[in-house]
């Protein structure tokens, strides 16, 4: 990076913009169109201009130095994949709409890879056959796709992406944890020297499976995320990933069911007002279909359901809502006024753990325009199985300490698995341990989103005049802008030549015929950390210099700029 040439604007392919782009709904997406780091080629498809293109190459640096500095061996692998690798794990199937799937001439099956698993699973099944050849991290920075159902908010949610993944091979599970501590702690360090804020939160493995699961998110406005941030203690998990413990009662106390007459009371609302009690005194029972089979989830009545909890449990299958044409095949089931003690064998009962054994509750008493009131779970239903499903609110208490918990949005920008044995079992990685008979490999997979990461820090630290990058990422050191006249245009290239001998990265704005307000204004936009413009005063070879975050400024001579620049 060092002594690479100087970067003039009169010849720089890319414009800036003065207004939003129209479909612009986050703050990254409309500065990093705005001043020419990105344009789109279709929707959730990004094309990288030069300014662009060297933050990405510096995001890729870090990465790459700190997944070399723990011994991980970097590699290569197809973004075209064959698909029967993805049979052998049931992934094909699993990842449904969002995995691009195409065919050769021949009629063959492939697919553009999502995430890579299974090739790296081959490869070290291909190139290791002892004990002694592991353990291994190889990693790849390479574009992923995904056909993303709504693609948006610009370079943060695309079809194409650019990741680095990486992959622990270990003979034994405790040298999968210390895989999965290596990679902890380069992610620690890789987002430290981008300058990113983040958190470690607990997470689910969703379609990745494996057991410990762990994202890196950075909170902001534009994050897809939501995370629970504990006040008081180290607590911190995607609010997909909060369980709570199963506390039984004690409902001896509690008088037998009564049926009460309750009509034109169908929604929780109604109902609570209609009998002037907390909506948390009732129970909910949401019907779903699960792979066409009808399931009822049962949450507090105050509580909302999350259905990405529910759709992750039951993983693989396809959960769908139910219609009204279900309901006119089961006259058992009564619309709006359904109660878990008549369903029976019918119908399977997930609840959330706030539904414990000895709870009592108003819930529906499957019939029409009538409730029951004292239903007590354990006594008068059973339920199949304790899921945490429902969404988690702010003041929740901690899991861990109790506190009420806060919560943020936030960007996904790393994500690491513990993944054991799911896809060495699948593809049969075998190597031969020390008495000679064969051990099953496990496994650690481990993300950081490239390209999320420059959305992500240009959400963090943009301000109201544009981007403002942090220096290990920034396109250039210093922006240097001439301010118009020919006089001022030469010094600018002179000092520009100087501070590219001393090692600097250097953007100069050589630009013929634009005015000095609007390169001031491309400058703030641009976001490089120091501006250095030749204005009024080249004449006494004197410059100012600004620090883009602080706003700080000060004139200078040429000599003390280029020294205070290079210390």
């Amino acid at each position: 990076m060092a002594n690479a040439p100087v970067q003039r604007m009169s010849q720089l392919m890319a414009k800036t913009l003065r207004d939003d782009p129209a479909d612009a709904e986050v703050l990254s997406h409309k500065l990093l169109v705005r001043a020419g780091y990105v344009r789109r080629t279709a929707a959730g498809i990004w094309s990288w201009l030069p300014l662009g293109k060297k933050v990405l190459a510096n995001v890729e640096r870090i990465v790459r130095e700190e997944m070399d500095a723990i011994g991980a061996q970097e590699v290569l692998l197809p973004a075209l994949l064959p698909r029967e690798p993805y049979d052998a794990t049931g992934r094909w199937d699993e990842y449904g709409a969002e995995l691009f799937r195409l065919q050769d001439r021949k009629g063959g099956d492939y697919l553009l890879g999502p995430t890579h698993e299974e090739i790296f699973t081959l490869l070290v099944k291909d190139q290791a056959s002892s004990y002694k050849d592991l353990p291994v991290i190889l990693y790849q920075i390479q574009h992923k796709y995904r056909d993303e159902a709504r693609p948006r908010a610009g370079i943060l949610r695309g079809r194409e992406f650019l990741m680095k993944d990486s992959y622990s091979f270990d003979t034994e599970d405790e040298g999968l944890a210390q895989s999965y501590a290596l990679h902890r702690q380069a992610y620690q360090r890789v987002f430290e020297r981008l300058g990113l804020d983040y958190r470690i939160c607990a997470a689910t493995a969703g379609a990745m499976g494996g057991s410990k699961s762990e994202e890196f998110l950075a909170p902001a406005e534009a994050g897809e995320d939501t995370f629970a941030d504990c006040p008081n203690c180290d607590f911190a998990a995607n609010t997909e990933a909060i369980t709570y413990e199963l506390k039984a009662v004690d409902a001896e106390g509690v008088a037998a069911i009564e049926e009460i007459p309750t009509p034109d009371t169908p929604t929780i609302e109604t109902l609570a007002a209609f009998l002037e009690v907390p909506a948390s005194a009732t129970l909910k029972n949401l019907l779903v279909k699960v792979d066409g089979e009808i399931v009822a989830v049962g949450v507090p009545g105050d509580r909302e359901v999350d259905m990405d909890k529910v759709e992750a449990h039951f993983a693989p299958g396809t959960v769908e809502m139910v219609t009204e044409a279900d309901f006119a095949g089961r006259p058992d089931l009564v619309r709006g006024y359904v109660g878990p003690q008549g369903l029976g064998e019918k119908v399977k009962f997930i609840a959330d753990p706030r539904v414990a054994p000895g709870t009592a509750w108003i819930t529906g008493a499957n019939k029409a325009g009538t409730h029951a009131r004292n239903v007590v779970a354990g006594r008068d239903f059973e339920v199949d199985q304790y899921v945490d499903v429902v969404v988690v609110q702010e003041g929740d208490p901690c899991p861990k300490c109790g506190t009420g918990l806060k919560l943020d949005r936030a960007i996904e920008i790393g994500h690491i698995f513990q993944l054991g044995r799911k896809y060495a079992d699948a593809l049969k990685l075998d190597v031969l341990g020390q008495n000679g008979k064969p051990v099953r490999v496990t496994m650690g997979s481990y993300g950081i989103g490239v390209s999320r990461a420059v959305a992500a820090l240009a959400e963090q630290t943009a301000d109201e005049q544009g981007l403002c990058w942090p220096a290990e990422v920034a396109p250039a050191d210093v922006h240097v802008v001439a301010a118009g006249k020919a006089l001022q245009i030469e010094l600018a290239l002179e000092v520009s030549e100087k501070l590219r001998a001393a090692g600097l990265r250097v953007l100069v704005d050589d630009r013929a015929g634009v005015s000095p307000g609007v390169k001031f204004t491309d400058a703030e936009l641009i976001g490089v950390p120091k501006i250095l413009v030749a204005g009024r005063r080249s004449g006494e070879g004197v410059v100012e210099l600004k620090d883009r975050k602080t706003g700080e400024r000060e004139e200078l001579t040429v000599d003390e700029a280029i020294a205070r620049l290079t210390a």
